[in-house]
């Protein structure tokens, strides 16, 4: 087999479910790689047997890397073996970027300013996954940008038209972030179809944006754009799209081409980088606001004169002022009220929904129709009584549209406060091919790029020092309020700032898949992702419109019968008086506050917590946290610091070099704790490790290899059958972990060890306990150890469990939501229908609890599969966020019941005025207009004001 399969080839999944299910790694094929060398690996396989296999050849590393999970349908954890050169100045950050391309050597473009590149045709399409030997059709994750949506009716009709198409699957929507997500059917539709269908049925205007992860650059044409997207395309180029006139949109695989090489020699000539584009997910927001903001100067313009003539004591001329009016109406009517009408229509007929446009599209018309009847009988010199009204269509339009302008900037400008991605900055300083300081545009940064951060800026993206030395405010982006120093060999994050020391680093990540862009997507993730309770505010606002209407239809009719019975007016007067109390309970009544009450909530609260250290990956979290009645750490890495040191070592052979280098050389590429305890221990005592083969590395037990046809075994006693050994239970008995060294089942050497408890750990756990939480410990940790750190934390011998393997904790958990919450559980346990479990651990043996409980919490510093099967991810390797989380948690939940109380007071007396059922007290329909600004600013306010909150 050719290097670029097995571990460099494609990658393999398997599912992390509900039940528990772990994942399995498959071993690589034999690798014929050229460049010997011993494996660096991270990979470990979850459940009691599960075992992963690699190859101890080649300059590889073997990562496991997050491809997503759903929480209802089960976590997936993906397992993807990547190619990528390792040395000490390289994180596992670069790895995962530069794995998986072997031909491409990314040295060849280290600060480059030009290299030639090979021309190849236009891909006709792209295949994200599929097999078509199986008959399995592939599918591409597309996100739009969606510009037009005002209320949540129009997202109820983007949800419905996107789901009617059967190459849409797993389809995201949001109102506040003006976006949709899915994944598209390779064969069964393209992307510019479905844009067209829904611009055709929505009458939204729609754009795709590029996916997390995907290297772009936008670049202003030489000529037609039309012409430059036909011409040959540069070598790693994988997409064209226009943008404008003058410029075009690039997708390209960052590891095949470099950026600046791309803009300088990509087509022959040197081209020129197109201004700066906002976040995508708010430029659609502003564009529609600029929109919008003209629309409502015009018709504010227009209304003004019609004012005037209606109010003003001018000399009567009602034929001349009429006639005014209803030009003035008429163009107000077409121009700025015309658009509703095709949305409504459309809304009604293909997506089967009744929304606001409706209420806006009868109201309006209503009034407008009666006041052109009514100048009609003026003209014909029978005027009726009330007289024409064109003041009240034109207002009534003008102050809808000032309404929906106000209410979509407070929406725009709560997005924008929360914006991870501002902190991207725009420039970088590289050091370039002469040696020389220059600066160019960050979005130029390519892979082998090395940077220089000067003192009290930010650092333009994620990296490795490799000289000077400083210290870094990380709060932004961890919560830590401390300065972390750093120097070479340490790793900065991008949008953090630095201080007064200058840095000099080696690029890792590039911008638009760094730090940021991560914690950005995952909090967009939380921002799409729907709770519960959103399920009722949905159900109640699409019953809100026909309710109206209904009530609507009942105004009018009893106001026609109270006119002629009652005040004994004729049937024109009484007609057109419950006309005017018909319009006002129309438009006045408003269920765009109802259905912004939750994701204007998650909105703010998601990136307050982000501000944080706390990234929420699901809405869920954010709605069950503030339930919580059991929190169950893992011990090494979450309770403690995970720095182990080896404490005591006994030796039970006589040659004692041979055992350390052999044992050296069998945890040499483990990247658990315990072996880089080992690890760090012997390797000042070693001269050089032994090469051992069929090294296998087992989740929870240890790891084994051969040596010369004898099998060699490390791990821990329960594995080994150790645990009644004496010369083990010394060990034990001191409350070390033990770490146990076998050669063909016999015992030839035996590590204590210790570690230190995280400083704030008691702090955090007595506030726990203080809010009635019980609180648990579950680790695969000797007793012992187990349950000293237990004693020192104050948590309950009945709580605490040693020994654990992962379906060991999976089961605790289980049998944790199975119990119903006693009163010793929990002091808020009457308001929850059923337990909530967090559960927080840092492994890849923690993935299955971490999926199994209420709401997982990972720790920063662990694997990759944990994150995946996680929740909420701590930036910052502090157990202060489970307090975050759960304060959040509690805020947003005020905030979600504050605003749908206002949405119900509201509503109720708004149609009650507009409908005239208080003595001598309505709302004049000109001013109903003004019902959604009045009923929606609050519950933008009251979201907003989260991030003044103290938490």
């Amino acid at each position: 087999m050719a290097c670029g399969s097995g571990c460099c080839g494609p990658p393999q999944e398997q599912a992390v479910a509900r039940d528990g299910t772990p994942p399995v790694a498959s071993p690589p094929d034999e690798l014929d790689c050229d460049e010997p060398g011993v494996v660096d690996t991270c990979c470990e396989g979850g459940g009691d047997d599960s075992k992963v296999v690699f190859e101890t050849k080649g300059d590889d590393e073997c990562k496991m890397t997050d491809h997503g999970r759903d929480k209802d349908s089960g976590n997936r954890a993906t397992y993807q073996c990547c190619a990528a050169s390792i040395d000490g100045s390289i994180d596992s950050a670069q790895a995962e970027d530069d794995c998986c391309a072997p031909e491409v050597n990314v040295d060849d473009f280290v600060n480059s300013p030009s290299k030639p590149i090979n021309q190849s045709l236009p891909p006709e399409s792209k295949v994200i996954n599929g097999d078509l030997e199986q008959g399995l059709v592939g599918k591409e994750h597309v996100v739009l940008s969606i510009s037009g949506m005002t209320c949540t009716g129009c997202e109820t009709k983007l949800k419905r038209t996107l789901a009617t198409m059967n190459a849409v699957r797993n389809l995201k929507t949001s109102l506040v972030l003006a976006r949709a997500e899915f994944d598209l059917q390779i064969g069964a539709g393209s992307v510019d179809e479905v844009i067209r269908h829904l611009e055709r049925t929505t009458e939204f205007k729609c754009e795709k944006i590029t996916t997390q992860g995907a290297a772009s650059i936008d670049i202003l044409c030489p000529g037609d754009p039309r012409d430059f997207i036909n011409q040959p395309w540069p070598n790693g180029v994988t997409d064209i799209r226009i943008i404008d006139k003058a410029s075009v949109h690039v997708e390209f695989d960052a590891k095949v081409v470099g950026a600046r090489v791309l803009v300088e020699t990509g087509w022959g000539t040197p081209l020129t980088l197109a201004p700066l584009r906002a976040d995508p997910s708010l430029e659609a927001g502003s564009k529609h606001i600029r929109n919008m903001g003209w629309i409502t100067l015009l018709s504010t313009i227009l209304t003004i004169p019609v004012l005037i003539m209606a109010w003003a004591p001018l000399p009567k001329r009602e034929i001349a002022y009429g006639s005014a009016s209803l030009a003035l109406a008429t163009i107000v009517q077409v121009a700025i009220a015309g658009p509703f009408y095709p949305k409504a229509l459309k809304s009604l007929i293909f997506s089967r929904v009744i929304e606001m446009d409706l209420l806006i599209v009868l109201s309006t018309s209503a009034a407008y129709i009666f006041s052109v009847v009514s100048f009609g009988f003026l003209v014909s010199h029978k005027p009726v009584s009330t007289g024409e009204f064109f003041e009240t269509s034109t207002l009534l339009v003008t102050l809808i549209m000032v309404g929906r302008y106000v209410s979509a900037l407070a929406r725009q400008k709560a997005v924008e406060s929360i914006s991870i991605r501002s902190l991207q900055i725009s420039t970088a300083l590289i050091v370039n091919s002469g040696g020389e300081d220059e600066e160019i545009d960050a979005r130029l940064l390519q892979y082998g790029d090395i940077f220089k951060v000067v003192p009290d800026s930010r650092i333009p993206t994620d990296g490795t020092v490799i000289s000077g030395c400083s210290e870094i405010d990380e709060s932004m982006m961890t919560g830590e309020s401390r300065r972390i120093e750093k120097s070479t060999g340490s790793s900065v994050i991008a949008g953090t700032m630095n201080g007064s020391g200058a840095l000099t680093v080696r690029l890792t990540r590039l911008p638009g898949n760094n730090t940021i862009s991560n914690i950005a997507g995952m909090v967009d993730e939380a921002k799409l992702s729907k709770p519960k309770i959103q399920d009722i505010a949905d159900r109640v606002a699409s019953y809100f419109v026909p309710v109206v209407v209904a009530i609507t239809i009942i105004t009018f009719s009893i106001w026609i019968a109270v006119g002629i019975a009652v005040r004994k007016q004729s049937g024109s007067e009484a007609t057109i008086q419950a006309v005017t109390y018909a319009i006002t309970v129309l438009i006045v009544s408003c269920p765009c506050a109802i259905g912004l009450a939750v994701p204007m909530v998650i909105l703010i609260a998601s990136g307050v917590a982000a501000e944080k250290g706390v990234v929420f990956k699901s809405a869920d979290s954010i709605e069950l946290a503030y339930k919580t009645s059991h929190v169950v750490f893992d011990k090494t890495g979450t309770l403690t610091t995970g720095n182990l040191r080896v404490a005591h070592e006994a030796y039970f052979t006589e040659d004692q070099e041979t055992t350390r280098s052999v044992l050296l050389g069998l945890v040499g590429t483990i990247k658990h704790p315990v072996s880089v305890a080992i690890f760090t221990h012997l390797v000042a005592h070693v001269g050089a490790p032994t090469t051992v083969t069929d090294l296998k590395a087992i989740t929870g037990k240890g790891v084994e290899a051969k040596l010369d046809g004898v099998t060699l075994r490390a791990g821990n006693s329960r594995w080994l059958g150790l645990s009644n050994e004496p010369r083990v239970q010394s060990v034990l008995s001191k409350s070390y972990t033990a770490f146990c060294f076998t050669v063909d089942n016999s015992l030839v050497a035996v590590f204590g060890l210790e570690d230190s408890i995280r400083t704030d750990a008691l702090e955090i756990i007595s506030n726990l306990q203080a809010s009635g939480i019980s609180v648990h410990i579950l680790s695969g940790d000797d007793d012992g150890a187990v349950r000293t750190v237990a004693s020192q934390l104050s948590i309950p011998d009945l709580n605490v469990r040693s020994r654990c393997t992962p379906g060991d904790k999976q089961e605790y958990i289980q049998n944790l939501l199975s119990q119903p919450l006693s009163n010793a559980g929990r002091v808020r346990a009457k308001n929850a229908k059923e337990p909530v479990v967090i559960f927080c651990g840092d492994g890849t043996n923690d993935a299955v609890a971490l999926a199994q409980a209420t709401i997982g919490v990972h720790m920063s510093e662990g694997t990759d599969v944990a994150k995946s099967a996680a929740d909420v991810v701590l930036m910052h390797p502090s157990l202060a966020g489970i307090l975050t989380i759960i304060a959040i948690s509690k805020k947003a939940i005020h905030r979600i019941a504050f605003n749908f109380g206002w949405s119900f007071v509201y509503n109720l007396f708004a149609i009650l005025l507009g409908a005239g059922a208080f003595v001598n007290a309505r709302i004049p329909p000109e001013f109903a207009g003004l019902g959604e600004l009045v009923s929606v600013l609050p519950v933008v306010a009251a979201a907003v004001l989260l991030r003044w909150t103290a938490i």
